[in-house]
């Protein structure tokens, strides 16, 4: 099989896989684990925020039963596998330049237009950390800026592929994460919405979305 159909149909399966979650209650802090608590393997398909809905997606995609299941929920949040908070993709970016990678970094074939920041992963504004004890990450984040987001990037997204808001701050990659599926004709963005008109899962015409959004990052799961 030829890599290009094998991404295209792993593309279809998250978008149906995803599906399932439409509806699902947004939830944030679901996650159990910090500096003073011991890192658990949570499953909570109740109520989910972006990132967890991202991972599940991913996970389920991988998997055939609860057990395969279970492992690639780890593999995919976890750096090596290795459930600790420490360990745990707090970052878009970790899906990319972390192992095992969960997806690669397309935005540059998305768009011609895209910029490159250089980043200080988890640094605060006033210099402290985001994370406690994770340490300052050096990172290159390719982005879409929002001005150059048209129907012509839609074109070249697939089905399938992940996408996060891209964040001015210097500290962090992106501010919110989801999904891109294709639908009635249009492009939307599947996404755990926290605002206060959803609180939940939904479609948003992704163009209408991004307008007034800094720009967007764009990965392929593999």
């Amino acid at each position: 099989m030829s890599s290009l159909l094998q991404v295209k149909i792993t593309g279809e399966v998250i978008s149906r896989v995803s599906s399932a979650f439409l509806g699902t209650p947004y939830q944030a802090d679901t996650l159990i684990g910090g500096p003073d608590t011991p890192e658990s393997l949570v499953v909570n398909f109740n109520g989910v925020d972006c990132f967890t809905l991202a991972d599940y997606v991913e996970a389920l995609t991988r998997s055939h039963d609860q057990k395969s299941f279970l492992h690639n929920l780890t593999e995919v949040r976890y750096t090596g596998g290795n459930v600790d908070y420490l360990s745990r993709r707090h970052f878009f970016s970790d899906w990319f330049a972390t192992t095992p990678r969960n997806a690669r970094d397309v935005t540059p074939d998305i768009s011609p237009d895209y910029a490159t920041a250089d980043k200080q992963l988890n640094r605060k504004p006033d210099g402290g950390e985001y994370i406690p004890g994770l340490g300052i990450h050096s990172r290159k984040i390719n982005y879409i800026p929002g001005k150059a987001i048209s129907q012509q990037v839609l074109d070249q997204m697939r089905n399938g592929d992940y996408v996060g808001v891209y964040s001015p701050l210097e500290g962090l990659d992106v501010s919110h994460v989801g999904i891109v599926v294709r639908h009635d004709g249009q492009v939307w963005f599947r996404n755990a919405s926290s605002l206060a008109a959803n609180r939940k899962v939904v479609d948003s015409p992704f163009l209408e979305y991004m307008r007034a959004k800094p720009g967007i990052v764009v990965l392929r799961a593999e």
